[in-house]
């Protein structure tokens, strides 16, 4: 007798359909004063690019968002404005991760570089040690920011309960 499969074991990819009905990853129109260009790549446990995930971006006041699926490469690419910050924290964009495997979506936090003192007082950074901060900062890259996100290992990407 063969049972029949659970939701569990019929997981994903379907992150194509998500893409139809929303397409755009411009949360700014592009040269608007302000704007810059978020990138990054998805990346498993090993460092292989997961090329077939999704990702959403969202001021944390939920006024714009943005998603973005991965290519064959793992990238993903935002154009954007920083956000204003919410009272007591640092600016900051929430950021849900959809990729096989997962069973739920999981949720990180991209803050700026350009915010060290905001940053320094930011409730949520200020009780992470050193290099968990770091998964949460972009780094400074040409025309924008760089933002990789890695789902397990080595410099795992640092996501909160939902």
């Amino acid at each position: 007798m063969t049972l029949p499969r659970t939701p569990a074991q019929t997981v994903g990819p379907y992150y194509s359909i998500g893409l139809c009905r929303r397409p755009e990853n411009e949360l700014a129109a592009r040269g608007e004063p302000g704007a810059l260009e978020l990138t990054g790549q998805l990346l498993d446990g090993e460092g292989a690019p997961i090329g077939d995930g999704l990702v959403e971006v969202w001021d944390p006041a939920g006024r714009r968002w943005g998603r973005s699926g991965t290519d064959s490469d793992g990238r993903f690419g935002f154009v954007l404005a920083k956000p204003d910050a919410l009272p007591g924290e640092a600016p900051r964009l929430d950021m849900w991760v959809h990729a096989r495997g997962l069973l739920r979506n999981q949720l990180t936090r991209v803050h700026f570089p350009d915010e060290e003192a905001a940053n320094d007082a930011d409730p949520v950074l200020s009780k992470l040690d050193g290099a968990q901060r770091e998964t949460l900062i972009p780094e400074a890259s040409a025309g924008g920011l760089r933002f990789d996100i890695r789902l397990q290992g080595d410099r795992a990407t640092v996501f909160f309960a939902h």
